[in-house]
């Protein structure tokens, strides 16, 4: 059975930071393109950054310079840190691990931007 299983979201004053963490189980994480995806209240789910088995990264323009995505394949991890947070920063933050169009998804961790 495939898991991935975020975790760190939580309630951060503007301009604060929090690092998020998605633990994959039940797949070869190695192989597989790993990706967060936001899901803000009103709006579509979009890409915040992706790192590829061959470690190719992407951001969204939104996140460039603020947020750094990493992974530990012998731990199955993949980490998100953000930093210099922001209120339109707010969302579920989804993990999601990909291959050759066979995806997963975790169930999301919730970021709440707010003084």
């Amino acid at each position: 059975q495939v898991q991935l299983v975020e975790s760190g979201g939580g309630l951060v004053q503007p301009g604060g930071s929090l690092r998020l963490s998605c633990v994959a189980s039940g797949i070869i994480f190695s192989i597989y393109d790993t990706n967060w995806y936001r899901q803000r209240p009103g709006n579509q789910r979009e890409l915040v950054a992706g790192l590829t088995s061959g470690g190719s990264i992407k951001y969204g323009d939104y996140v460039k310079g603020r947020f750094t995505i990493s992974r530990d394949n012998a731990k199955k991890t993949v980490t998100l840190q953000m930093n210099s947070l922001k209120p339109q920063d707010t969302a579920l933050y989804y993990c999601n691990a990909v291959m050759h169009g066979m995806g997963y998804w975790g169930k999301g961790t919730l970021v709440t931007v707010s003084s």
